[in-house]
């Protein structure tokens, strides 16, 4: 990995020359260490872009703005919300939803690129499953990534930089680990550039958004008190209803799925054994704490034959 690191040093050095690049921040693994990697090969010439669809997990827009704020880089934050929850309304397909979003970015970075003045390249931390799972020629299908399929000629970039496409997400968070970004970063359990539209099953609301983070953040506070934590884990919202009970009254809510694997490249992947005592305890806090939700449920089937998340 280190020579990896100095080979594309010099490799973006020699594509990008004093020009300026454009970058995707969500501050997940993979766009963290594409910064980092391609701030240290060409200082002051990064701007990174932040852009809030409106899907992040709770107090992530926050942390994100934190944690980047203070780096050596030129840092751009969007709140675009609005604008992609209202692309989505009424959309129940997800590869309708990836394609929307993607194309939303897109937008988002052009706007933004306008304002900035003339930006020639766009970097993005597409690693080498995403490519894999898009199809890569060799393979079929999957599922669409918004960060794969090429450079729309209407964006106005000349070039893509994509440092990590060739490796895998253990190989990412070695490169940077070696980089010296924190743990926090480097150890971050994955999170799709579409959010949480697509751990929504069907039409996605503000209501949905809002239920969902809230039993996700309740999952994952439970998760984190295990001294062995899955590699991945996360909730999401079904378009399923089911009849409960709470405080004596009848209610009407939706069923939520609990997701959490053992994995080394992502690749492949098996459901996480989790104590029961932890799933009890998670579904009876989820069930009183967060209104709407009335059944929780916990997925046990390994990759393949399913992908980790669901859409």
């Amino acid at each position: 990995m280190k020579d990896y690191i100095n080979k594309t040093i010099e490799d973006i050095k020699r594509q990008v020359g004093n020009e300026q690049v454009l970058l995707g921040l969500s501050g997940g693994v993979d766009s963290a260490v594409c910064a980092a990697l391609i701030s240290k090969a060409i200082p002051n010439q990064l701007v990174c872009i932040f852009v809030d669809h409106g899907f992040m997990r709770k107090n992530e827009a926050k942390d994100v703005i934190s944690v980047f704020g203070n780096k050596d880089l030129k840092l751009i934050a969007v709140d675009a919300s609005e604008r992609f929850l209202k692309k989505l309304e009424g959309v129940t397909d997800p590869e309708k939803k990836r394609k929307i979003i993607g194309a939303e970015f897109v937008e988002v970075f052009n706007d933004e690129a306008l304002k900035l003045g003339r930006i020639k390249f766009l970097a993005q931390g597409t690693i080498r499953s995403d490519v894999v799972e898009s199809g890569d020629g060799k393979s079929a299908t999957i599922k669409s990534h918004h960060n794969v399929g090429g450079l729309p000629e209407k964006m106005g970039f000349t070039g893509l930089v994509e440092p990590l496409r060739a490796l895998y997400k253990d190989q990412v968070r070695e490169v940077g680990k070696l980089l010296g970004l924190p743990d926090s970063i480097t150890q971050r359990q994955p999170f799709p550039g579409p959010g949480l539209a697509i751990r929504i099953i069907g039409d996605i609301t503000k209501e949905k958004l809002d239920m969902l983070r809230e039993a996700d953040y309740i999952y994952r506070e439970e998760i984190d008190k295990l001294k062995k934590k899955p590699d991945q884990y996360f909730a999401v919202l079904t378009n399923t209803r089911t009849v409960g009970v709470q405080k004596g009254e009848r209610t009407y809510g939706y069923v939520l799925a609990l997701r959490a694997v053992e994995t080394v490249d992502f690749m492949k992947a098996n459901y996480a054994q989790i104590p029961h005592s932890t799933l009890a305890k998670i579904s009876e806090r989820i069930t009183e704490e967060v209104k709407g939700i009335t059944r929780v449920v916990f997925d046990i089937t390994g990759k393949p034959p399913a992908t980790i998340e669901w859409e």
